[in-house]
């Protein structure tokens, strides 16, 4: 495998015609058409096409029947299984092939980058700023695959572009490879690129700090986070920060002009390829069942995850007790009996995650319940609503090239809100209280933004009319008072609960429990 080149396309298939008469040696001598030499992609167009087809496996499609296995937001393992959302019948078995999509999607990754890693030391038509570029890019890309592969499946082989025996067993800790590979990307990437997709140094910055907050070393994530946040821009050259709404990062039209985008991988609808391989094909199944949608219905938000975003009088959460305030909800009820939606104080990120009865559904209308449920028994009465694009740009943003829904809304690999609440995490372990907390209200406090909240339609029967300017439940949220954070384990305790509110349904839940030592703790 490592002879061969594969193109971004997809894997090369080895071509060779079949000898039916007079075959002679020579026939064991041809090179197979479909495979290229190290020397054929030995330039700068060749190191070129070899670096995007590392980043196309950002967006693997390893099984083209079940694509979801490897979408790189790993909804299905780090937000199924009963924790954010309820997942697609996923069961954590060592036979369930989901998990040997997901390895060998990483590994294609891997081994596009260790390609890319040894065309480049051949090529001599390329500048040596262009070969240190290409080099800390294909760096970065391998450095995230592993980062990938080591939170889902801890120890792996470590295969880089000097391996010759990849008879490798699995009982390396590869963080220390890990962190080389961010660390020459911070070295050699420039802080811009001329597109948006591509990693910069702030990007692999952000990725070597999460890299030393999954190993506890907060320490040195610190260090880093107090440049990134102050500093930090996109590859466009936008300095980071949040977006006005909290909404604005799930909407196609905001995300050329998106402060939060540290690494983001880019969809887009429509390409003229006949299928949703562009489109978040990975996330088809998350879309409600017997909807405008199609399918699938097989990622719906749980009874916790919506009582989670119960607030009390102060507009704060209740960090212990939220499933004892739930929300009232039709679980039980016929999509034609009568329900009224909670009237009770609301985190007012609820209605931009989760699809509730009787609440608008962005702009397609009003939320019906159990007319789009799967099995309620089974999945709830909620459903799934940072994937849904809206009505109003669907002709732009939506893909409807395949059996189920694609879109053009980008995903944050991570995102600015993701790299506050981690850099708090790391400011609470080192015992800077207060500084923890100022993180955790920059995000209180852009949810709490009025002009963010989800508004009643100015007409239910048209949504597309327009909303009015009365907000559709009772939102209530306020920031953590000056001084709450009286101690590490209640700090730590707070910020693991942002962190559930603010990137909920986005694949990180399962991984941070796990890392924090208490996902047995919450499966209770």
């Amino acid at each position: 495998m490592q002879n061969i080149y594969r193109l971004w396309m997809g894997a090369t298939v080895a071509v060779m015609a079949v000898c039916l008469s007079s075959c002679k040696k020579s026939f064991l001598n041809y090179t197979p058409q479909g495979q290229l030499s190290e020397t054929v992609v030995a330039d700068s167009a060749g190191v070129a096409q070899l670096l995007i087809g590392a980043y196309a496996d950002l967006y693997a499609n390893y099984d083209p029947g079940a694509p979801w296995n490897s979408s790189p937001d790993n909804w299905l393992y780090g937000s199924g299984n009963a924790i954010d959302a309820h997942g697609a019948s996923f069961s954590v078995t060592a036979t369930n092939s989901s998990f040997d999509d997901k390895w060998h999607a990483d590994y294609d990754g891997v081994t596009r980058c260790n390609n890319t890693l040894k065309a480049v030391a051949l090529a001599r038509d390329m500048s040596p700023s262009a070969v240190a570029n290409t080099i800390a890019q294909a760096r970065f890309l391998r450095g995230y695959y592993y980062f990938d592969l080591k939170k889902m499946f801890n120890m792996v082989p470590w295969i880089d572009e000097t391996t010759t025996d990849f008879n490798q067993p699995n009982d390396k800790d590869i963080w220390p490879m890990i962190e080389l590979d961010f660390l020459c990307g911070v070295d050699s990437l420039p802080p811009t690129q001329p597109d948006a997709g591509r990693a910069n140094s702030w990007a692999a910055k952000a990725f070597l700090a999460k890299a030393y907050l999954y190993e506890h070393k907060y320490t040195q994530a610190k260090t880093l986070f107090d440049d990134i946040i102050p500093n930090g821009t996109t590859p466009g050259g936008i300095r980071y920060g949040l977006s006005e709404q909290f909404e604005w990062n799930f909407l196609p039209e905001k995300e050329a002009t998106s402060p939060e985008a540290v690494f983001s991988i880019n969809m887009a609808a429509n390409v003229g390829n006949g299928n949703i391989s562009s489109a978040n094909q990975g996330d088809m199944l998350c879309f409600p069942i017997n909807s405008p949608f199609g399918c699938c219905g097989n990622f719906d938000p749980t009874l916790d995850l919506g009582n989670s975003y119960r607030t009390d009088y102060n507009g704060l959460p209740y960090l212990d007790t939220y499933n004892q305030h739930p929300l009232a909800t039709d679980l039980t009820l016929l999509s034609n009996q009568p329900f009224t939606p909670d009237t009770g104080y609301l985190d007012p990120r609820i209605d931009w995650t989760i699809g509730r009865r009787g609440l608008p559904f962005k702009d397609w209308g009003i939320e019906p319940g159990a007319n789009w449920d799967l099995n309620r028994t089974v999945v709830g009465p909620y459903h799934d609503l940072k994937d849904i694009y809206m009505q109003a740009t669907a002709n732009a943003y939506h893909d409807g090239e395949s059996w189920a829904p694609g879109s053009a809304i980008n995903y944050h690999v991570i995102g600015f809100n993701d790299v506050l609440l981690m850099a708090a995490e790391c400011e609470a372990q080192v015992g800077s209280l207060d500084q923890a907390e100022a993180y955790v209200n920059m995000i209180r406090n852009r949810a709490a933004n009025p002009a963010g909240f989800v508004f009643t339609y100015a007409d239910n029967s048209n949504p597309l009319a327009g909303f009015t300017t009365t907000p559709a439940a009772n939102y209530h949220i306020g920031p953590y008072p000056p001084g709450a954070f009286t101690s590490q384990a209640y700090a730590l305790k707070a910020i693991y609960f942002e962190r559930k509110l603010e990137l909920a349904m986005e694949g990180h839940r399962i991984f941070d429990l796990v890392r924090w030592g208490i996902f047995s703790q919450e499966q209770q």
